[in-house]
């Protein structure tokens, strides 16, 4: 029994260790040049986009996968390289350079005439970018697996149930299409399936490939507001260019006593851009807390390194045990954002497929 033991604690230690080994090594080297760790800064840095694919880093080795970087600068046109010309950001390479400081810390800039950083017009493809068409890729060939598995039942003619995957993913799909979408949208909510269905497994597979820590996994895609912005946009879009009549009549002439409607029209206008607001806040808020407070504990190890081998040992195994248990935490959280995000945006969609009133009373 003892034996099962610690292999169980090895293999828990291995799996928080290959997820936080770039991070160790880094924090090694910050240590060697400032002495002391900036957790803060450690952190944002790795929840930050970048221009290359860090996979690991041994010694004074970065091992990365370059990806491909086009901008076009003030005066000097398009450029077209690798990633690699930076040397991790360390040099300047035909008069662009990764900021290192500033409001465009991280990012491509050039200088002007007047030697202000400025940033060109950027259209590189970033790790974000990157994982975000891995992740649309999978979902395209999970997706189109199971429509060809159907496909090829009725071309045979025949009817049994699905089993293994496709059973799965039957189960699953039709779980998010009865338990979310068909009660809150009501009874159009077919029309709004398919978007509903994709809003679901496209954050919810970003959320899980955010958790695995090697490649193609570790992007912190739903963690970036640019993207829940877009998808809150997107869900703004289908809301207010799909409601009803009655909808729109709701927001400019309320049903509410004569003196109250100066007050409530502006309410409900504002309602109507707080909505999106609150969704791209919520999935982007949560997912960057989480991972925030994984690295946050993995730094532990590397403050307590100064206070003595017991304490950095004992820190050690706390740290590693409540990663491990955030990781699952957070694969929980991976599903409840998916669920909450789409729920929410069925429940506006709902709403903006108002009926009138005296239709309401006839039922």
């Amino acid at each position: 029994m003892k034996h099962y033991l610690r292999y169980i604690l090895a293999l828990i230690f291995l799996n928080a260790t290959i997820g936080v080994q770039p991070i160790a090594a880094e924090g090694k080297v910050e240590a060697g040049q400032e002495k002391e760790l900036n957790v803060k800064e450690l952190i944002l840095d790795h929840l930050a986009d970048s221009y290359e694919w860090h996979l690991t880093t041994w010694g004074d080795t970065h091992v990365s996968i370059p990806l491909p970087v086009f901008v076009k600068g003030e005066t000097s046109g398009w450029h077209v390289f690798m990633s690699t010309k930076f040397h991790h950001g360390h040099e300047a390479y035909q008069g662009f350079y990764i900021s290192q400081a500033g409001d465009h810390k991280g990012k491509i800039v050039e200088k002007n005439a007047a030697g202000e950083e400025i940033r060109p017009w950027d259209f590189s493809l970033t790790k974000n970018a990157l994982s975000l068409i891995i992740s649309s890729a999978l979902l395209l060939v999970i997706v189109m697996g199971i429509a060809k598995w159907y496909k090829n039942m009725a071309k045979t003619g025949e009817h049994k149930a699905p089993k293994g995957f496709v059973g799965f993913m039957e189960m699953f799909i039709v779980s998010v299409q009865d338990d979310i979408i068909k009660p809150c949208v009501g009874k159009n909510y077919r029309k709004f399936s398919p978007y509903l269905l994709t809003v679901f497994f496209f954050i919810f597979i970003n959320n899980i490939m955010g958790l695995i820590p090697i490649f193609p996994g570790g992007a912190n895609v739903t963690g970036n507001i640019a993207v829940t912005l877009v998808l809150a946009l997107t869900t703004f879009v289908v809301v207010n260019f799909t409601g009803t009549k009655e909808y729109w009549k709701e927001i400019f002439n309320p049903y509410v006593p004569s003196w109250l409607k100066p007050l409530m029209i502006p309410i409900e206008l504002v309602g109507v851009f707080t909505k999106p607001f609150a969704l791209m806040i919520r999935l982007f808020a949560n997912i960057l807390a989480g991972h925030s407070i994984v690295l946050g504990l993995t730094c532990l190890i590397f403050v307590t390194v100064n206070l003595g081998a017991v304490i950095n040992t004992s820190m050690t195994v706390v740290s590693v045990l409540l990663t491990v248990f955030i990781s699952f935490v957070e694969i929980l959280v991976a599903y409840i954002q998916a669920y909450v995000f789409t729920m929410l945006s069925a429940v506006f969609i709902g709403l903006a497929q108002a009926e009138p009133h005296h239709a309401e009373e006839k039922h």
